[in-house]
C-alpha cells in the first residue's frame, strides 16, 4: 500500500522556505513519492521543475510532477517529456488542466486523454490522471464524467489519482463504476487535509468537492476557534482515511498545500510509518 503527498511550486524566497519546512516534517513518514503541481498553460513550468529537482536532488524523495497540456504544442509538451526523461523521472501526473480566462482554444490536446496517448507513445513514463468521486464541475452528467475517466486509462493510464472528497460513498460509486466498465487499475484516494476551513470552502465551490452539511455546520459552530475547527478536521480525515483503507482503497495521496501539520496528524493517526 502506497501512500504519496503534493506540493505546489513556490513563487518566492518565502515560499521555498515553506515548502522545504513541509518536505522536511513529512520526509521521516516515508511517502512514496511527492507530485508537484504545473500551473494552466504551463504557467509554472521552470518553478515546476525547480521544485522537482530540488525535492529529489537534496531530499532523495522521489518527485512525480504534473503536466496540464493546456494551451501546449506537440514541441513543448515533447520538450518538457525529454527534460524529465533525462532528470530519471519515470512517473508523471498527466492532466488536461483549467482553461486560462480568455483562452478559448485548448490548443492541440483537446483532452487529458489526448495527452495520456501521446505520453503513453513517448514511452519510458508511468502516468497517472484525475478522477472526480463528486463529479468534474464541466462534466455533462455523472455517466459523461465516468466515460471520460474511462477512455484516459484505455488511452495508457496507469492509475488513478482522485480530486478530495468529503463523503465516501462518492469514492466507492468511483470504483464501482470503473469496474463495471470492465477497468481495473488502482484508484488512489486524495485526501485534503482541513487546516483552514475558509480556504477549503472557498477550494471546494471552486472545484465541485461537496462539502456535507455536518461538516459545514460544524465548522461553522466552531468559526471562534480554530483549534477546534482542525482538531474536528482531522478526526473527521482520520476516520474517513480509515474507513476507505478497509474498503480496499490502495493508498492515499495528501494534498498538502506546502503545510505539513496536518497531514503529518492524519499519517501518524492512521499509523503509515514505515
Amino acid at each position: 500500500m502506497a501512500h504519496s503527498v503534493e506540493f505546489f511550486p513556490p513563487k518566492n524566497a518565502a515560499g521555498e522556505e515553506r515548502l522545504r519546512d513541509a518536505v522536511t516534517t513529512l520526509l521521516p513518514l516515508n511517502p512514496e513519492y511527492a507530485s508537484v503541481t504545473f500551473g494552466a498553460g504551463g504557467s509554472t513550468r521552470e518553478r515546476t521543475f525547480a521544485a522537482v529537482t530540488m525535492i529529489r536532488q537534496e531530499y532523495g524523495l522521489e518527485s512525480v510532477p504534473h503536466l496540464s497540456c493546456i494551451g501546449s504544442t506537440v514541441a513543448g509538451i515533447r520538450e518538457i517529456l525529454e527534460d524529465y526523461r533525462a532528470q530519471g523521472i519515470h512517473r508523471i501526473v498527466a492532466l488536461r488542466g483549467d482553461l486560462p480566462e480568455g483562452m478559448e482554444n485548448p490548443g492541440h490536446f483537446q483532452h487529458a486523454a489526448d495527452l495520456v496517448a501521446f505520453i503513453r507513445r513517448f514511452g519510458g513514463f508511468e502516468i497517472y490522471v484525475a478522477g472526480y468521486p463528486d463529479i468534474h464541475p464541466q462534466a455533462g452528467s455523472a455517466r459523461d464524467d465516468v466515460a471520460h475517466l474511462v477512455a484516459k486509462i484505455k488511452a495508457g493510464a496507469d492509475a488513478v489519482i482522485t480530486q478530495y472528497f468529503f463523503n465516501p460513498d462518492a469514492y466507492l460509486q468511483l470504483r464501482d463504476d470503473l469496474l463495471r466498465q470492465g477497468v481495473e487499475v488502482p484508484v488512489v484516494v486524495g485526501v485534503m487535509p482541513i487546516g483552514n476551513y475558509a480556504q477549503i470552502a472557498r477550494f471546494s465551490a471552486m472545484c465541485g468537492a461537496d462539502l456535507p452539511q455536518y461538516v459545514r455546520r460544524r465548522m461553522e459552530a466552531y468559526a471562534d476557534d480554530a483549534q477546534s475547527q482542525y482538531e474536528f478536521g482531522i478526526d473527521l480525515l482520520s476516520r474517513q482515511c480509515q474507513l476507505l483503507l478497509r474498503e480496499g482503497a490502495p493508498g492515499l495521496h495528501f494534498y498538502t498545500l506546502n503545510q505539513a501539520e496536518a497531514t503529518a496528524a492524519i499519517w501518524r493517526n492512521l499509523g503509515l510509518e514505515s
